[in-house]
């Protein structure tokens, strides 16, 4: 089972902040950690909309991509780090200029977000790696989709796709649990959930309907500062749902068959009973439904399953409360 913490901006700038998380990560049992690798200058430019004051320190969202910037050598230590606490190291390059320094930084996976799906440009560039892709499904319809998997395959890319709905935090009614399976079908390769309910049920019922990766963003403290907070899990909230989902889908894969039983014949034996009589009865009494109880263990009386038959028979001796009934005492 794929896990992935994802920390996105929830260092807020620090780089200090991101090798706290990665620490911390590490200790909850995740597979993965994420993050995002911005270069304002490559990605952005003046006419983006988005480009709203929403902070007290960054004049626009330019400045905050900015401030959300690490250097090469950086993001060569901040790679070094994941593998030395033991988790793969992903991220999401939001140009091709952040390919770049991924590469050199030795990503083990890239994660291409929803916005970048149809984005050929980067995603050919990303392919040119040769390194595992996860891609999240959040604003593409299926027609999209399609594309960016024809896309995919025509390079022989080693792809997975995420269902995911890009709303911060994701209520029940738009979790989209069903495209897991939908997903599975039309395109036939690996599929996971990327959750932002912020909520540790949600990834439990992804993982229990099929989900084959698990995507979560993780926060030290939901008071934080950062656009994700609101939709991320605590991190001892994200330790409970690493050990479910890795519990049930060691589950999934280790089926129950409900035809052999013959491990809890020795239980059995034990918790099943034996007919037994509830009174004193006398030889030649015609046995009826009220003279009779069950009692454990089986095995000492006629089995409690077998009671249609010994009703109506004749006793061949005396019984007296609580004897176990055998076929050698009636007739």
């Amino acid at each position: 089972m794929l896990t992935i913490a994802e920390i996105g901006q929830a260092h807020d700038g620090s780089l200090g902040m991101l090798h706290a998380y990665i620490d911390a990560v590490a200790k909850i049992g995740a597979t993965a950690i994420k993050f995002q690798t911005h270069i304002a200058e490559a990605e952005s430019s003046i006419h983006e909309p988005f480009r709203v004051h929403f902070s007290k320190q960054d004049k626009t969202r330019f400045d905050y991509w900015k401030r959300m910037e690490f250097t090469q050598e950086q993001w060569i230590e901040i790679g070094r780090h994941c593998k030395e606490v033991g988790l793969q190291f992903i991220s999401s390059p939001f140009s091709n200029a952040a390919v770049d320094v991924l590469e050199i930084a030795k990503v083990d996976s890239y994660k291409i977000g929803s916005g970048e799906v149809n984005n050929f440009l980067l995603l050919k560039k990303v392919v040119e790696t040769q390194k595992p892709i996860i891609i999240s499904s959040g604003m593409s319809s299926f027609e999209e989709l399609d594309k960016t998997v024809s896309f995919f395959k025509q390079h022989q890319a080693n792809f997975s796709i995420l269902q995911c709905t890009t709303s911060y935090p994701t209520t029940p009614e738009n979790y989209g649990l069903n495209v897991i399976q939908e997903l599975k079908d039309r395109y036939g390769v690996p599929v996971g959930f990327s959750d932002h309910s912020s909520k540790v049920a949600t990834g439990i019922a992804a993982v229990a309907l099929g989900a084959e990766i698990l995507e979560f963003h993780v926060v030290f403290n939901k008071n934080m500062f950062g656009p994700d907070v609101s939709s991320s899990l605590t991190l001892e909230e994200a330790a409970v749902l690493v050990k479910s989902v890795n519990d049930i889908s060691k589950a999934l894969r280790n089926p129950v068959n409900k035809s052999q039983n013959e491990q809890f014949t020795d239980l059995k034996n034990i918790f099943e009973k034996s007919l037994a009589v509830n009174k004193k009865l006398p030889k030649g009494h015609v046995v009826t439904f009220m003279d009779l109880e069950s009692k454990k263990p089986k095995g000492y009386g006629i089995d409690a399953s077998e009671f249609e038959k010994v009703v109506g028979k004749k006793l061949n001796k005396d019984l007296h409360p609580w004897d176990f009934l055998t076929h050698d005492d009636i007739i």
